[in-house]
């Protein structure tokens, strides 16, 4: 199954001021593509082409680093188009994920200070999670492409920490990017989706 780049699900324009256009033109049209370009190449030249996604994730951690790199960015990019939307955030979530984010993280707030710190803590370049492991929610922190899968969860929130995914719009200010993301920018029902998912 080639992997192909997914259209945003939205226009370019429709996540400002807290992600501009040009860091989505950026961020989606070209290191996206990258990772969709170089990945197919790379799971074709390990046989793995006919695989989906997830399957490749998985079976190329720890074995063939340049395809894992490749398809685990792919994977979490696909997703995190979606975990994202125009009047996002804040604090109305779906009832069945309040009631999860209550009993699993300790509430909203508890989840947003632990969240952007997970995201502002990862050094260098990761991603911030939250991911269903074992039957519960938790916050998790990944370096690189690395995502939950292959520790042993379902990610059902994620956000780039990648300077390609703030640099432009806050420089080098990222606990200020993850604020607005939080608080701006989570698209609450496709969370809900992931995790009615992962259950």
């Amino acid at each position: 199954m080639a992997f192909e780049l997914p259209d945003l699900p939205y226009d370019y324009e429709a996540l400002q001021p807290y992600m501009s256009k040009e860091t989505l033109e950026y961020h989606h049209d070209k290191h996206h593509n990258t990772y969709v370009q170089t990945g197919n190449k790379l799971a074709a030249e390990a046989g793995m082409d006919g695989l989906s996604v997830e399957e490749v994730v998985k079976k190329s951690f720890g074995s063939n680093q340049g395809l894992f790199n490749n398809a685990a960015q792919h994977y979490n990019h696909m997703h995190f188009w979606n975990w994202m939307k125009k009047g996002g955030g804040g604090k109305s979530l779906p009832e069945a994920l309040a009631k999860a984010f209550d009993s699993d993280l300790g509430g909203y707030d508890k989840f947003r200070a632990d969240f952007i710190n997970a995201g502002t803590t990862q050094f260098g370049s990761g991603w911030a999670w939250v991911a269903m492991k074992d039957g519960k929610l938790e916050i998790m922190k990944t370096p690189n492409g690395e995502n939950p899968l292959v520790h042993g969860g379902v990610p059902i929130l994620g956000v780039d920490v990648w300077e390609h995914s703030y640099y432009i719009d806050y420089r080098n200010a990222r606990p200020k990017y993850l604020e607005a993301f939080v608080d701006n920018l989570i698209n609450w029902d496709y969370v809900l989706e992931c995790y009615e998912k992962a259950r």
